[in-house]
């Protein structure tokens, strides 16, 4: 019988020049079809079926429970790697900039 998750490797990178205030005094947040999965500056993974997701990767100020700061989505496969895909946001270096998305890389 064929495995029924994936897995969605994501790598959540702050900018170079603001690395340090980013990694004591924000936290990153991973949404995959609209559920929240905390994640850290760094490589998370999470557990998804086979298909199409949309993933949102956005920071929050440490204690806050709601904002959605510098948030960017798109929408992945796993359709040609069934055992996993790596994404890679990266935040931009201004105060205003976004999250961008690198292409996924399958893994399987």
């Amino acid at each position: 019988m064929a495995d029924q998750t994936a897995v969605v490797e994501v790598h959540v990178k702050p900018s170079l020049i603001a690395s340090w205030f980013h990694h004591l005094l924000t936290n990153p947040v991973i949404e995959i079809d609209g559920q929240e999965y905390a994640a850290k500056w760094g490589t998370s993974k999470v557990t998804v079926t086979p298909g199409t997701h949309r993933i949102s990767v956005y920071f929050r100020y440490r204690g806050q429970k709601s904002a959605r700061l510098a948030e960017a989505s798109k929408e992945f496969s796993t359709a040609e790697a069934p055992s996993g895909v790596r994404v890679t946001a990266s935040l931009g270096p201004r105060n205003g900039s976004r999250f961008r998305f690198e292409e996924p890389v399958t893994s399987g």
